[in-house]
């Protein structure tokens, strides 16, 4: 596994500079317009929120900043929008970011075959890297169980993975966070993920029920 300055080197880490003021400013005018999927959500409110997590969890600036930036390759820009964030930010907050990027082309590789590579990539980052994933992860799975709450299967529908891609996609996630150190994020990611996969496994299996149910009358 690549080896950096791990969480908790920097007395400072949590002290933020103009440099995570800049970094909001870039991440916000980068992905201005956007919003989350099948909402009106600003995009913003996801990466603000993966930047606290990460604070949180005791990472530094650089690691925030990345937190900030972690979309912007894929969704602005591609290999020459990670040379202008080494530019601007320095070469560790674009490690970060080049390792939380799973597509540097448009259109993008089949979703499937492209979560099977990031998976195997996640695998040999440095902690900094994986904390930040982690941190983007965990964000995502609890907007998947809020929206779950509140609208059932229709759910799935916003995503290329659909239900069982999913549902498939995090639970690997947990498994390879797993592989390293416990921290507040990948513990809070199971409860997550395993609250999920039951209600998952409840109102589907309710569906069906109500789906055979309706067949069986219709023969009638």
């Amino acid at each position: 596994m690549k080896k950096h300055a791990g969480v908790g080197s920097n007395k400072m880490r949590n002290k933020l500079s103009r440099r995570f003021d800049e970094a909001l400013r870039f991440a916000s005018k980068k992905h201005g317009g956007q919003t989350r999927k099948g909402t009106d959500v600003p995009y913003i409110a996801h990466l603000m929120g993966v930047a606290s997590l990460v604070l949180e969890a005791g990472g530094d600036e650089d690691m925030a900043i990345a937190a900030l930036l972690h979309d912007v390759v894929e969704d602005c820009g591609g290999a020459p929008m990670l040379e202008e964030i080494r530019r601007r930010f320095g070469s560790r907050v674009a490690h970060i970011v080049d390792g939380c990027t799973d597509a540097y082309t448009s259109p993008k590789p089949p979703w499937r075959e492209r979560k099977e590579q990031y998976l195997k990539r996640l695998a040999t980052e440095d902690s900094d890297t994986r904390l930040v994933s982690a941190a983007d992860k965990l964000h995502n799975a609890r907007a998947i169980l809020t929206d779950y709450r509140e609208s059932g299967e229709s759910t799935w529908e916003k995503f290329t993975g659909k239900r069982e891609g999913t549902l498939w996609y995090y639970r690997q996630l947990v498994k390879e966070f797993s592989r390293g150190k416990d921290n507040r994020l990948t513990n809070e990611m199971e409860r997550v993920v395993s609250e999920l996969e039951k209600l998952a496994a409840t109102n589907g299996g309710d569906v069906s029920k109500r789906r055979s149910n309706r067949s069986h009358k219709q023969k009638d």
